[in-house]
């Protein structure tokens, strides 16, 4: 297997409010953004509060080199929203592309690496988020693209 961290797919901002994100950042030329995709159907998905992460909204834009994502947590209790009230708006995590997204995470597990969310397709695709934030100062999130 690859290492890990080597293919960043995108950078994830958690910010107070999308709409305002979203307009600065066109403001520099950035842009288009779009809605993120939450689709598909997970057979396995564990999050610390569904509710919460159902209720966060999230902006994309794909640049030459890398997405980046701004992520507004809304008001229930969640990793993001703590994030923002601990340490106001920024860079949450970095997101990084696994041609298999199983022996990443069972990779990640090996080497000690606590999980803070997961999620599992049916097609395999999915994501799983690290507590990688003591040692790199960030989440640190594997994921696979649905096909």
């Amino acid at each position: 297997m690859p290492p890990l961290f080597n293919k960043l797919h995108h950078v994830c901002i958690v910010v107070n409010d999308l709409d305002k994100a979203v307009a600065y950042y066109e403001e520099l030329g950035v842009g288009p953004w779009f809605d993120y995709p939450k689709s598909g159907t997970y057979v396995e998905f564990e999050v610390p509060n569904k509710a919460a992460s159902d209720a966060m909204r999230y902006k994309c834009v794909n640049l030459e080199n890398v997405q980046i994502q701004l992520c507004a947590p809304g008001p229930l209790d969640s990793p993001q929203r703590r994030f923002l009230e601990q340490n106001g708006e920024g860079v949450y995590h970095l997101g990084f592309e696994v041609p298999d997204r199983d022996e990443a995470e069972a990779t990640g597990r090996s080497l000690g690496l606590g999980v803070i969310a997961r999620g599992k397709r049916t097609d395999n695709s999915g994501f799983c988020y690290f507590d990688t934030r003591r040692g790199a100062g960030v989440v640190l999130e594997i994921r696979k693209t649905a096909s």
